[in-house]
């Protein structure tokens, strides 16, 4: 039984917003622990490069629940596992903003990462159904909703600091947040999670072992500028360290707003054009920021990576629903983890290269393979 032979019964709007609710969560839960590790840093007393170390426990918890997060939709539903994956971010927040053994906070933030991985894994899984149920482009705004979940979850974090709560009081208020939409939408998970008739666990394949390089490449991207546009900013570029955090914000600001239109730019080009417009523009924003020697320019091509990265991966994720090759189940898990290794590496990566070479460098390296992603769309089933 292939994956277009699937048919998902009884999808309406009531499943689309609780997908859009899915997706705020996943970004909602990440954005507020971004928030705190400072305070995690001091109460453990770690320097930086234990820091680093302890960070890394979020990524493997994420890339090893992720797998076993579709595996498990495949066989009880996405509801089950996206529930019991929001209480794991419930739960994690509370004690990482409490633990100060080294330890202890390696095994929250690994349990944080599996929740996080897992509803953002699952959430795709189901988002690719909703979204073929309704027959119309919807992922762009999906993923949308991650991003309006991190922005939400890294103000109220810092407006909340801000006016003196604690961060035990901010997790705290994180956890009851969560808990209500999770209630709320809840009802409306599918009770199902797609085709069920081949492996709980493959290695991509085909198209979609493309589709997984694609994500890889647009999400090293993105993890770049993350770890690495403040830095350049300052360093390269001269900028006030007390103002280099605009670079990325640039670049969120632009990717959100990408995404929250983007379901109607779909429905107006075709997808391979979005892939196609959407890695040239990234890469023409890198190769700006790091040939034209001034700020302002840099911010400007910051703000084009985030436009041209916005609707790259909904459209991939889309091209996931349209494949016959693996059952999304399968597909969407293998997708995503080779995603989130692209968040993980990418940092390492550019550290790497710009040692050897330079930071400028590195950003120009990764705009040749945007532009490789940017002739690609033409290969796939979009």
């Amino acid at each position: 039984m292939s994956t277009a032979a699937f048919e998902a019964p009884a999808i309406g709007r009531a499943e689309q917003f609780s997908t859009r609710v899915a997706f705020f969560i996943a970004g909602f839960g990440g954005a507020v622990w971004a928030g705190l590790v400072p305070f995690a840093k001091m109460r453990a007393g770690l320097a930086e490069g234990s820091l680093g170390l302890l960070l890394l426990a979020f990524g493997i918890g994420s890339i090893i629940a992720m797998p076993l997060a579709g595996a498990l939709a495949g066989r009880y539903g996405c509801r089950r596992v996206l529930i019991v994956s929001s209480l794991l971010v419930c739960v994690a927040l509370p004690a990482l903003a409490t633990l100060s053994d080294p330890l202890l906070l390696a095994a929250a933030l690994f349990v944080l990462g599996a929740g996080v991985g897992s509803v953002d894994c699952v959430v795709n899984i189901q988002a690719v159904i909703v979204e073929r149920a309704a027959g119309r482009a919807l992922m762009s705004g999906f993923h949308g909703l991650f991003s309006v979940g991190g922005i939400v979850g890294a103000a109220g974090c810092a407006g909340a600091l801000s006016l003196g709560a604690s961060p035990l009081g901010v997790s705290l208020i994180a956890f009851v947040f969560t808990a209500a939409m999770l209630i709320w939408a809840a009802p409306h998970f599918l009770g199902f999670g797609g085709d069920t008739s081949g492996p709980a666990f493959a290695l991509p394949r085909g198209a979609v072992l493309f589709i997984g390089i694609l994500c890889f490449i647009v999400f090293l991207t993105e993890g770049s500028i993350l770890d690495w546009s403040a830095v350049f900013l300052t360093f390269s570029r001269g900028a006030d360290p007390a103002h280099a955090g605009f670079g990325y914000a640039a670049f969120a600001t632009t990717m959100t707003i990408g995404r929250l239109s983007g379901d109607a730019i779909v429905r107006r080009v075709s997808r391979t054009t979005i892939i196609l417009i959407g890695g040239l523009l990234a890469a023409s924003g890198l190769m700006i920021a790091t040939l034209v020697t001034s700020v302002p320019a840099a911010m400007l091509g910051f703000a084009l990576v985030g436009a041209g990265c916005s609707n790259i991966v909904p459209v991939l994720y889309s091209a996931i629903g349209k494949q016959t090759l693996m059952p999304e189940s399968v597909a969407v898990p293998a997708v995503t983890t080779l995603g989130y290794a692209g968040i993980l590496l990418g940092p390492a990566a550019i550290g790497f290269v710009a040692h050897v070479a330079s930071l400028p460098a590195a950003f120009l390296i990764i705009s040749v393979f945007l532009i490789g992603v940017a002739a690609s769309g033409r290969f796939l089933k979009v």
